[in-house]
């Protein structure tokens, strides 16, 4: 007997807004949304090799009836935010709602604190600019999308962290702040958003080997203690973070807010 595909949003005029929407954790968050039926509004940066690869997939979606939105432009920047949502409230229909907004920004400086003569250190300006890409921004876009009545009444905001917010690990130094930034916004805007309805949740993914993570200084040492850590003796793949998206979108999931979920398989509970 064929596999019946539930699809548990397709008609209810629901969006995901997704901040990295176009490769790794954030990309196939898009995919298991997709397959259960919620419209999605991508926001990247992205080279044209990539674009065209995951062109025949948003057609696909749109074939099937799902409205879909692609932006390629900087989601920290202010003015091609307000862009963004501009069109989307233009483009979607009256009673269409963002369901949940999910930040998948990777777009750090990855530089150690002391480095070899002629080499670049950690700057001030470093971790300015990290801090604001990989957390300020999931406050930013989550206030605009409020303040525009765009949420639906049970809204999602999702983002990932890392083991990194609380590890030391060579080189990972500004993007470790951002991550402790982003938990404790996520505690607040749980608390101080719920009135609104809105419920606040960070995924904490295993080692996940995408292009972020090749990206870090000594990754390829990562990737081998965290096989070894990890009871499955296994990386996390992007595929299991995007199924969780999707869970943490479901009815069932109303009643988490103000949580770190680990996504992990046990991998940050092993030594």
């Amino acid at each position: 007997m064929d596999e019946i595909e539930y699809r548990p949003y397709e008609g209810k005029g629901l969006w995901a807004v997704i901040l990295g929407g176009s490769s790794g954790m954030g990309w196939a968050a898009a995919e298991q949304l997709a397959k259960s039926g919620m419209n999605l509004c991508l926001v990247y940066r992205e080279r044209r090799a990539r674009l065209k690869a995951i062109q025949p997939n948003i057609d696909g979606w749109r074939k099937q009836g799902l409205k879909v939105l692609t932006f390629n432009k900087d989601a920290g920047n202010v003015e091609q935010m307000k862009t963004v949502l501009s069109v989307l409230k233009t483009e979607k229909a009256k009673k269409d709602k963002v369901h949940v907004l999910l930040h998948s920004v990777a777009r750090g400086n990855l530089k150690p604190m002391i480095a070899p003569e002629g080499e670049s250190e950690l700057e001030t300006e470093d971790f300015q600019l990290t801090i604001d890409a990989m957390a300020v921004s999931w406050y930013r876009w989550s206030k605009a999308i409020l303040e525009e009545s765009l949420f639906s009444a049970d809204a999602r905001l999702l983002a990932f962290t890392s083991e990194g917010s609380h590890r030391a690990w060579p080189g990972y130094g500004a993007v470790a702040a951002a991550k402790s930034v982003m938990e404790s916004l996520m505690r607040n805007m749980a608390l101080e958003l719920a009135p609104a309805g809105i419920r606040c949740n960070l995924l904490q993914p295993g080692v996940t080997d995408t292009p972020s993570l090749r990206m870090i200084p000594g990754s390829e040492d990562m990737i081998a203690q965290s096989e070894q850590r990890n009871p499955y003796k296994r990386l996390t793949t992007t595929e299991e973070v995007g199924k969780v998206v999707d869970l943490m979108c479901r009815e069932e999931s109303a009643w988490i807010n103000g949580a770190i979920i680990p996504v992990d398989g046990g991998e940050s509970i092993s030594g």
